[in-house]
């Protein structure tokens, strides 16, 4: 926190700084009068010459890399909140380079924190109370609601990514390198953990339209451009699999009903098998899985608590029962992040469908209302939409302050603590806009430091994708993928494996590439970082290729022999790709 602290303050601070040091860099080069007009001419003359490349600052004298920085209009990262190149450029001196890298990792860690934090504690609960509330059907709200929450954290930093043309690399190698790691090390670390026999036609399903979303966007990839027209057909592929999987799953649920009548009348029929069933493991994520030892817990005399003791409880992160549960690591980690979950419940209402109450929390909620649009606003493109004056005096922010505080009265004073009103649900909405704002700022975030951290360390940005960004968005379901396995549903860990990077490449490149169409009126144009890239996307055609041609051969079973066949293969192009990017191959 200490780090998300200092960041900040230090470019705010350091305006002046950064001004003064400018003017005195400009009036002891040779050639310059007092105003340094000389100097300012040929500086910027050389840069444009260098072709406004921001890569090239490491290429020249460690005195020239500020002006650099503040002359190439590529080095300016508008839709962060801080320009880190600036920040390790001007703000701190050359010598002080490795300390500047080292607080930028910790602060890069932290924004995984949050990104994490944000999409499983607010984003997906009210994604399921929404679907729930639309009575959606699990196969349904599964590849489309609860995918959109599981893969929000590698949609919005492709989005991100996408925003800026020389950081498209990234988004392709998170993309492509997330897939990787979750085809071959989360997939092979649960047939390790539990050998069992994958669902056939699910799994085939799954390998052959992500063969194909892997070759569509390698094809736009090598054209190096892509159009409207090519995009919406791009998308239009995920709704064709979406379509897939509710008919598959309505075929195999109506023969399942019309086998079980058959046994009914004839026991002497065996029951029936399918080797679909994976539609039917498909976890109920949208229940109330969390809900541990609730009604022992009740009081057995009816019990009313204040206004106050409610905001109090339920503004607590921390649950003491699960605390007095939990392995000591389990709390070191609660309490590192309990300040961030304590800052989030303050700003996200989250609904609970299957909690008696809903989750209504009148002072919590009421709260919400003034806080969370006051967040999207301050957010939503690093605050430069509630930082515009109404008629060049009133500014939004304050606008929303108000309203936010009209509303949180009016809820207040018409409901009670005891009973949610009949729109509780729209809070659920709010929690969706909130946490989506938040997971987008904080995207945009990771892509800048990753940016400055490829320009400082002379990396490309495929390389930072495929390795930091797809380590930190994928970190986590491999833990709870290898987690559901141990608990004895390796076939739902499998599904779960494959449907989310499906849906993370189709709207993560299709919405990044159409929502920059919009904004510069022309088709998207893709920067090849050359071999690396036709590495990356060859390596992850072949691992879908062998698991095609492999899993059927083994009879649909994959054991510990296949789990270790698929760590090698990630470790192996892990090795390929880090020697192509420093060039021993």
């Amino acid at each position: 926190m200490s780090c998300g602290v200092f960041l900040p303050l230090a470019l705010l601070l350091s305006s002046g700084q950064l001004r003064a040091s400018y003017g005195s860099l400009l009036r002891t080069l040779p050639g310059t009068g007092l105003s340094g007009q000389t100097a300012n001419y040929t500086l910027t003359g050389m840069f444009q010459n260098a072709g406004d490349q921001c890569d090239r600052v490491m290429n020249i004298s460690s005195t020239d890399r500020c002006a650099f920085v503040m002359n190439t209009p590529d080095c300016i990262m508008a839709d962060g909140f801080i320009n880190y190149l600036r920040l390790a450029f001007c703000l701190l001196p050359t010598n002080l380079t490795p300390l500047t890298i080292t607080l930028c990792i910790v602060w890069l860690l932290f924004l995984f924190v949050v990104l994490g934090l944000t999409a499983s504690k607010f984003f997906c609960p009210n994604l399921s109370a929404i679907s729930t509330s639309l009575h959606l059907t699990h196969n349904v709200a599964g590849v489309t609601f609860l995918a959109l929450g599981n893969g929000a954290p590698d949609i919005f930093s492709a989005i991100a990514a996408f925003s800026h043309p020389h950081t498209a690399g990234l988004a392709v190698g998170a993309l492509f390198g997330a897939g990787i790691f979750v085809t071959t090390v989360v997939a092979g670390s649960v047939a390790l953990v539990k050998p069992f026999a994958v669902a056939s036609r699910p799994f085939l399903r799954d390998v052959i339209f992500y063969m194909v979303a892997v070759f569509w966007t390698f094809l736009m990839l090598y054209r190096g451009t892509t159009a409207l027209a090519e995009i919406l057909g791009y998308l239009g592929l995920y709704v064709v699999y979406v379509l897939t999987v509710i008919i598959s799953a309505y075929i195999y649920s109506r023969q399942k009903h019309s086998m079980n009548t058959s046994v009914q009348t004839d026991p002497q029929i065996p029951d029936f098998h399918s080797s679909d069933s994976s539609d039917d493991d498909v976890p109920c994520l949208i229940g109330g899985a969390n809900q541990e030892y609730e009604s022992e817990y009740r009081p057995l005399l009816p019990y009313s608590e204040s206004t106050s003791q409610i905001l109090l409880s339920s503004l607590n992160p921390v649950d003491n029962r699960k605390w007095r549960r939990k392995p000591w690591g389990w709390r070191v980690l609660k309490a590192l992040k309990t300040p961030l979950e304590f800052v989030l419940l303050l700003c996200i209402p989250v609904v609970d469908p299957d909690k008696e109450d809903k989750n209504w929390r009148r002072p919590l909620n009421c709260l919400h209302l003034i806080t969370g649009p006051l967040v999207c606003v301050l957010t939503f493109q690093s605050g430069q939409y509630g930082l515009i004056l109404i008629q060049g005096q009133f500014p939004v922010w304050l606008l929303t302050l108000l309203l936010g505080c009209f509303l949180s009265a009016i809820v207040f004073c018409t409901t009670t603590n005891d009973h949610p009103p009949k729109y509780h649900p729209l809070f659920a909405l709010l929690g969706f806009l909130v946490s989506a704002v938040l997971i987008s700022a904080a995207a945009s975030e990771v892509v800048s430091i990753l940016h400055m951290l490829g320009v400082v360390l002379s990396l490309s940005n495929t390389v930072l994708g495929l390795t930091l960004l797809a380590w930190g968005n994928s970190i986590g379901d491999c833990f709870s993928d290898i987690t559901i396995a141990r608990q004895g549903y390796p076939r739902m860990a499998i599904s779960a494996c494959f449907g989310g990077i499906i849906f993370n490449m189709l709207f993560g490149v299709g919405l990044g590439c159409l929502l920059q169409m919009v904004k510069t009126h022309s088709d998207v144009q893709f920067e090849s970082e050359g071999l690396l890239t036709w590495i990356l996307a060859g390596s992850l055609g072949l691992s879908l290729i062998l698991s095609f041609v492999i899993v059927p051969m083994s009879r649909f079973h994959l054991g510990r022999t296949y789990g270790i066949f698929l760590l090698v293969f990630y470790f192996i192009f892990l090795l390929i790709a880090l020697l192509t990017e420093f060039r021993v191959v």
